[in-house]
């Protein structure tokens, strides 16, 4: 049996601290998601790097990252992106898309994304799963804490899609479709050690109001997310464990 290959498509630029103490967001991935003899490459879609029509079938599935740009903007990547994860979805490629691919993904497929109607959502929070065919092979609970950190949301997923959970704060916290792609609008690869970090970087640029940068962070310390189950069902998922 031959190599797997696995591709994370980076939307979002590096900071030096992420760089530093996690060898960027890449790293922040393949530390969640690399098994033992498992190649995974970086492609800096936020740049203009793009996997070639020849290379895409070299991959057995891709990760798509969060972004500090709008799902539903038009930057010549993002327009790039969704010819991409058309391309993805037509060879039933495993694809997982987190936070802003969580909802690239979902207007790539013909759904709507756009502003939260209830604003930023930054912190913890509870996940409510609903009952679906892809959760038989886990043992997962019925609900798992999951780090936040988004202000757009998906509006209405894509035709044929599934809602897989919702939150107090969002509708589709979760939805697949088919069984080769999965979106996820929380960070179940984030560190409260990298949230904090960006709170600080947003106040400091003052892109968020102090009161909503102390009240993120009260959130952040008020619990725990549920990393290891998070991991268990991304692996799973991108691996066709499920």
């Amino acid at each position: 049996m031959g190599v797997q290959k696995f591709a994370v498509l980076l939307c979002a630029e590096d900071s030096d601290y992420v760089k530093k103490m996690y060898g960027g967001y890449y790293g922040v991935f393949v530390r969640m998601l690399r098994e033992e003899g498992e190649v995974w490459d970086l492609f800096k879609v936020a740049k203009g790097e793009f996997p070639t029509d020849d290379e895409i079938g070299e991959y057995e599935g891709f990760v798509i990252t969060g972004s500090c740009n709008d799902a539903h903007g038009n930057d010549i990547w993002i327009c790039k992106l969704l010819i991409l994860l058309k391309k993805l979805d037509a060879m039933k490629k495993k694809v997982l898309g987190i936070c802003f691919g969580h909802q690239i993904l979902g207007r790539a497929l013909g759904g709507k994304t756009g502003r939260a109607k209830t604003g930023w959502d930054i912190g913890i929070r509870k996940v409510e799963f609903l009952p679906s065919q892809i959760f038989t092979s886990l043992s997962i609970p019925t609900s798992l804490s999951i780090i936040e950190f988004h202000r757009d949301e998906v509006w209405e997923i894509p035709p044929k899609a599934e809602v897989l959970a919702w939150s107090s704060k969002t509708g589709v916290e979760m939805f697949s479709y088919g069984n080769h792609i999965l979106g996820i609008q929380g960070h179940p690869e984030y560190t409260k050690d990298i949230v904090s970090h960006i709170i600080d970087r947003l106040l400091n640029h003052k892109l968020i109001e102090e009161t909503l940068g102390e009240e993120a962070k009260s959130r952040l310390e008020a619990g725990e997310p549920d990393r290891e189950a998070w991991k268990k069902l991304c692996v799973s998922f991108l691996k066709g464990r499920l």
